[in-house]
């Protein structure tokens, strides 16, 4: 089935990235950022975009991947499902975000005695 593809973690936050970051995505920034091989994303991009999923611009060399609004309805139904998941078993994280994959962890200090 090939709707079945979509509900795998990558892919899910492929679609999620897209749909929170704030940047225009190129398939290398955005495999880097899932981190997932360029291949792959572009092969699941390819597919999303015989689907509706998304769609890319092209500025001279550069493609540019964006979300179709089917593609949009389609990542927050992924975020709500991945909540609703870790929600009830508390097991499945859901795909991190950009915005929360970028957020600086802190830095241990050492104790002072």
């Amino acid at each position: 089935m090939e709707g079945s593809i979509l509900l795998k973690d990558k892919q899910a936050m492929i679609l999620v990235s897209l749909k929170e970051g704030k940047q225009p995505w190129h398939i290398a920034t955005l495999s880097k950022t899932c981190n997932t091989t360029y291949v792959h994303t572009s092969n699941f991009i390819r597919k999303c975009e015989q689907m509706g999923i998304v769609q890319n611009e092209r500025h001279g060399k550069i493609k540019v991947i964006k979300l179709t609004e089917k593609g949009v309805k389609l990542a927050e139904m992924l975020s709500g499902v991945y909540a609703l998941i870790n929600q009830t078993n508390g097991t499945q994280q859901p795909p991190k975000s950009v915005e929360e994959k970028e957020k600086p962890q802190p830095v241990p200090q050492p104790e002072k005695k």
